[in-house]
């Protein structure tokens, strides 16, 4: 496993909960907007031992109530499942970002009551998905499973979508809302253009316009909202 990141402390990582976010190397995606790029590959540096996680989060149990392990693609990590164990015995709630692509160990997780809180990306319409996803050959219908097994479950959790000018459109939110109808909860957030992003070259969406998407998702999400936009 490599920990090539940590967030000391988030107010926003975590819906409701002081928590510190971990960043796990290595990806079976490409989305071309990713801001991790630095993660992405075998190549990926460890910047942090689990021990000096460990040593971490001893320290501030009592001031931090949750952990984000994010990526990457944390379900790709062979000892994450372990890792997680090791926090949980702290005290510490468990929230997993994913790509979705790994059902059965996301399954397995929430199973065995390691993980409290989902937040799963739906990188598009699934006309689009592989092309938003950077991976052409990707299985879709693993992604459904995960969406299917979030939905009639019992984890609290919420899909997201990167809202990327160049790469959504009318069409795929209608399509989208179709796909997720009925979710517990769904976040637009606008794509925002920095140094670390895999493919320079794109833009976000205006107010308006990410306004319009959620009008569109509504009657099929009433709980459909914006994320980090002013």
């Amino acid at each position: 496993m490599k920990i090539c990141g940590l967030q000391k402390t988030t107010l926003l990582d975590y819906p409701g909960h002081l928590a510190a976010t971990i960043f796990l190397g290595g990806c079976n995606f490409r989305c071309p907007f990713c801001h991790n790029k630095d993660l992405l590959g075998n190549d990926a540096e460890a910047l942090y031992t689990e021990e000096e996680l460990m040593v971490f989060l001893k320290k501030r149990v009592n001031i931090l109530e949750g952990v984000c392990i994010t990526g990457g693609e944390p379900t790709l990590s062979g000892d994450l499942e372990s890792l997680i164990l090791k926090i949980r015995d702290l005290g510490y709630l468990i929230k997993l970002d994913t790509n979705g692509s790994r059902p059965d160990v996301l399954k397995r997780l929430c199973e065995n009551g390691l993980i409290d809180y989902v937040a799963m990306d739906i990188k598009n319409s699934v006309e689009h998905y592989g092309l938003t996803a950077g991976a052409e050959s990707l299985p879709i219908g693993e992604i459904e499973k995960s969406i299917d097994f979030l939905m009639h479950g019992s984890i609290d959790y919420e899909f997201r979508t990167t809202v990327v000018r160049e790469l959504h459109h009318e069409e795929d939110f209608i399509q989208i809302g179709r796909w997720i109808h009925g979710c517990r909860a769904y976040f637009l957030q606008n794509y925002v253009d920095s140094d670390q992003v895999l493919q320079p070259g794109f833009t976000g969406c205006t107010k308006e316009e990410l306004m319009h998407f959620r009008q569109i998702l509504l009657p099929h999400i009433p709980n459909t909202e914006l994320r980090g936009v002013d």
